[in-house]
C-alpha cells in the first residue's frame, strides 16, 4: 500500500468512525496526490467522502468549492462523473432543500448505475429517490415505500449494512409522518440489530433520536427522555451539525427533565462539555482549557484574578509580561469553543480584576 492509499484508507476509517477533522485532512492529502498523478477515479472517491462529511457538518461553502473541482474535472480533464458522485451531490442538495436538483442528480445516478449493472450504486440511487420522495415538501410516501421495498430485495442478496440501516431509518421516518408510530418503533428496532453489529456511532445517534421521537408521539415520555438523553451524551455537535441540530430540536420538543434544562454541562468523566445549542464539545488534549473551564463552572460567579489563574491553572509564578497575553489568548480560545455566538459571550465574562462564569447561566457539573 503506497502513501496515497494509506491516506485515503485512514480518511475513510476516520469518516466511518465519525471523526471528521482527521478524516478531512487525510482525504485532502490523498486527493491532491491522486490529482497530481491524474488518477481521477481515486480522486473522485476522495471528493465523494469529503462531500458527505461537508454535508453532515453543513459546510456549504466547502460543498460549493468541491463541486467546482468536479466541474473542472469534467470540463478540463474530460473525466465523466460516476453514479456515486451524482448520488452524493443529490444528498448535499437535499440537505439544502434543493429537491428538484437532488432528483435530477439521482436520475443520472440511477441511469449510470443501471448501465454499468453496479448493484451497490443502484441501491444508493434507489435510496436517494426514496429519501426525496419522503421529504415533507414532496410527500410521495407510497412511492418512497415502494423504493424501500425494492431495496429490501437487494439486501437479501447483497450485504450493505450501513445502507440497510439508513433505509430502515427512512422507513421509520415515513411511518412517523403517516402517524403510524408503533410500526415506526418496530422498524427502528430492526435497524438497531444492524447498528449493534456495525457499531456506527453516528447511526446509533440517529437511531436514539428516532426512538425518542416515536416514543414521545405515542405518549411514553419517560422512554423518549431516556433515548434523547443517550443521544445528547454522545453527539458531537461541532462535528455533526445536522445530527446535533436534530437532537436539540427533539430535546426541546420532548421537554421535561432532560439536559436542555441546562445551558452548559461539564462532563467530567468524558473530558467534554455539552452546550445547549452546540451539543457535545470534546476538549481532546486541551487540558489547560478544560482545567480553566472546570474552575469557572465549579465556582460560578466568582471572579478569578489573572495571578490566581496562572498560579492554579498553569501552575507557574505570575509574570505580567509573559502571562497577560497568554491568558487573553486562552480565554479567547475557550470562548470560541463553548460560546454559540463568540461576539456576544454568555458564559465567560471579564471583570475589572479578572474573569468569571456568568452567574445567570444554567450550569451543571457532572461527576
Amino acid at each position: 500500500m503506497n502513501q496515497l492509499e494509506r491516506a485515503f484508507e485512514l480518511g475513510k476509517l476516520y469518516c466511518d468512525r465519525g471523526e471528521f477533522d482527521p478524516a478531512v485532512q487525510h482525504l485532502l492529502d490523498a486527493s491532491k496526490g491522486y490529482f497530481a498523478e491524474k488518477n481521477f477515479s481515486h480522486y473522485l472517491k476522495c471528493l465523494n467522502l469529503l462531500l458527505r462529511i461537508y454535508a453532515e457538518r453543513e459546510q456549504f461553502e466547502e460543498i460549493n468549492s468541491t463541486k467546482e473541482k468536479l466541474q473542472d474535472l469534467v470540463l478540463k480533464e474530460g473525466f465523466e462523473l460516476n453514479s456515486k458522485t451524482y448520488y452524493t451531490l443529490a444528498v448535499c442538495a437535499s440537505y439544502k432543500g434543493q429537491l428538484e436538483t437532488a432528483m435530477d442528480y439521482l436520475q443520472k445516478a440511477l441511469a449510470i448505475a443501471l448501465a454499468a449493472d453496479n448493484k451497490e450504486d443502484i441501491c444508493h440511487a434507489i435510496f436517494g429517490l426514496a429519501m426525496v420522495y419522503s421529504h415533507p415538501a414532496v410527500g410521495r410516501h407510497s412511492d418512497a415505500l415502494k423504493e424501500i421495498y425494492n431495496l429490501q430485495v437487494f439486501f437479501q442478496v447483497y450485504q450493505m449494512p450501513d445502507l440497510q440501516a439508513s433505509s430502515l431509518f427512512l422507513n421509520a421516518d415515513i411511518l412517523k409522518q403517516m402517524k403510524k408510530y408503533d410500526e415506526a418503533i418496530e422498524v427502528l428496532w430492526k435497524a438497531y440489530d444492524i447498528v449493534k453489529e456495525t457499531r456506527n456511532v453516528v447511526m446509533s445517534n440517529y437511531l436514539m433520536g428516532g426512538l425518542a421521537d416515536a416514543y414521545f408521539e405515542i405518549g411514553d415520555k419517560d422512554m423518549a427522555r431516556t433515548y434523547i438523553t443517550l443521544a445528547q451524551r454522545s453527539v458531537d455537535g461541532e462535528n455533526h451539525k445536522r445530527l446535533g441540530r436534530m437532537v436539540r430540536q427533539l430535546a426541546e420538543k420532548i421537554g421535561g427533565e432532560t439536559q436542555t434544562n441546562f445551558d452548559l454541562i461539564f462532563d467530567e468523566p468524558n473530558h467534554s462539555v455539552i452546550e445547549k445549542k452546540l451539543g457535545r464539545i470534546d476538549f481532546k488534549n486541551q487540558f489547560i482549557l478544560l482545567d480553566l473551564l472546570r474552575l469557572f463552572v465549579q465556582n460560578q460567579g466568582q471572579i478569578y484574578s489573572k495571578e490566581y489563574l496562572v498560579e492554579n491553572v498553569w501552575k507557574q509564578p505570575y509574570d505580567p509580561a509573559i502571562h497577560d497575553n497568554k491568558i487573553y489568548v486562552t480565554i479567547k480560545r475557550l470562548r470560541k469553543l463553548i460560546e454559540p455566538d463568540y461576539e456576544k459571550p454568555k458564559y465567560i465574562f471579564r471583570a475589572k480584576n479578572g474573569y468569571y462564569m456568568n452567574k445567570a447561566a444554567r450550569v451543571h457539573f457532572e461527576h
